[in-house]
């Protein structure tokens, strides 16, 4: 199983999901592979922002990323891909080369968004993790166990 997280820039949310949920799953033994991706092109190549690797590092979370732009081939290459945000979902969507691949496309949260953290301060990154670990364990409930 192969699980793909985006956000817009690829250095802040999607690369913390792609952390939170490595660590996670492990703890747990169940295993799939994860990666992470931006709809934009903005930091391809860079390392995860700076406050982001601070607060995922001290909250143990192995924060080893480089920055990639989301591309078609992903929908093939993943069985779920889960969005920060409506914004990027619909563009996610709007990419997408067939519709029986859809399916494979969902909000990280059912009724809420992931916050976009970059354009504030250290609470705002503190709250994109504690909103991700919180949703851990209704994505293996949901996705990875017959219950």
């Amino acid at each position: 199983m192969k699980v793909l997280f985006v956000c817009l820039g690829n250095i802040c949310r999607s690369p913390t999901a792609e952390a939170v949920c490595r660590k996670h799953f492990a703890l747990k033994k169940i295993s799939v592979e994860f990666d992470s991706a931006g709809t934009a092109d903005y930091h391809v190549g860079e390392k995860s922002d700076h406050r982001t690797i601070k607060h995922g590092e001290a909250r143990g979370y192995v924060m080893d990323h480089r920055a990639r732009q989301f591309k078609v081939n992903d929908f093939h290459d993943f069985d779920l891909i889960f969005a920060m945000d409506k914004a990027n979902l619909k563009n996610i969507k709007a990419l997408c080369p067939d519709p029986r691949l859809m399916s494979k496309v969902h909000l990280m949260l059912e009724t809420a968004e992931v916050p976009d953290p970059y354009y504030k301060g250290p609470e705002a990154f503190e709250e994109v993790i504690d909103l991700l670990e919180n949703s851990v364990e209704k994505i293996i409930k949901k996705f990875f166990t017959n219950s």
